[in-house]
């Protein structure tokens, strides 16, 4: 090989390093991009919207679907749909900008929203149809909905009352604890941009009967599907499902 070859050897390294941390750049880039702009995945850590999710379920969650901000700030590049009546959100906690929420949009700008002393949710003074849903841990009394087992609801299925709420057209499953105190007995109205949200465990979320209505910059997204769910993570990996606690049938289960 003549000196002139050799000489020539190392340029072409280089190309070939440049051009892969380019694209090991436009990779990086491409995937923080599509998180946040398009899709972005969350993990759901308690039990706020049982039975509807599951502690340790993976969602998918729309970022678009209300609109675009720009990076790391509050402020709209553009403003999509307006949330509905009864979709799933993820949003910036108004308590603690630092920690995301899930919850049901329940009340729109607008409404009059009260709770009965019994824990059902009357708005602008309407009690909202619900049917008692005679489920226990038989799963052939909880269709057409996924069949949650006592590990899934903390606790015994006796100690839960299970309805079925129809949001003005957006049906869902909801629970109470039999026998509960609660507090909230005066009305609400929801202010312009903000939103009355509640769990779909009704008597364990902190929701808009604590914290008050959300505002509309703090929405985050609208939740889709689970993709993964487990009844437990691995002991020393708390972020990684134990493999032997899969829930299967969860696996791209639709939320409603």
């Amino acid at each position: 090989m003549s000196a002139k070859e050799n000489d020539a050897s190392p340029p072409a390294k280089k190309a070939k390093f440049g051009e892969g941390l380019g694209s090991f750049i436009f990779a990086v880039a491409a995937i923080l991009a599509f998180r946040w702009a398009l899709f972005e995945p969350y993990v759901i850590p308690s039990g706020s919207m049982i039975p509807t999710l599951l502690i340790h379920d993976h969602i998918l969650v729309s970022k678009f679907a209300y609109g675009l901000r720009f990076p790391f700030t509050k402020s709209w590049i553009f403003r999509g749909n307006e949330p509905k009546r009864g979709e799933i959100v993820v949003f910036r906690s108004v308590e603690d900008s630092g920690y995301f929420m899930i919850k049901r949009v329940v009340g729109l700008p607008g409404d009059k929203i009260e709770i009965d002393p019994e824990g059902y949710v009357k708005i602008n003074g309407e009690k909202l149809e619900t049917q008692h849903l005679p489920a226990s841990a038989e799963p052939d009394s909880q269709k057409p909905y996924y069949a949650v087992k006592d590990v899934d609801i903390g606790g015994e299925f006796s100690d839960f009352e299970f309805y079925q709420e129809n949001l003005k057209g957006v049906q869902h499953r909801a629970m109470l604890i039999k026998g509960a105190s609660r507090f909230f007995d005066k009305p609400f109205m929801v202010p312009e941009d903000h939103y009355f949200c509640m769990g779909d465990n009704r008597d364990n979320s902190k929701d808009s009967r604590y914290w008050g209505s959300l505002p509309r910059e703090n929405l985050l997204g609208k939740a889709l599907f689970v993709w993964l769910s487990c009844e437990d993570t691995l002991p020393y990996l708390p972020f990684l499902c134990n493999p032997v606690k899969l829930r299967w049938g969860r696996f791209f289960h639709v939320l409603e």
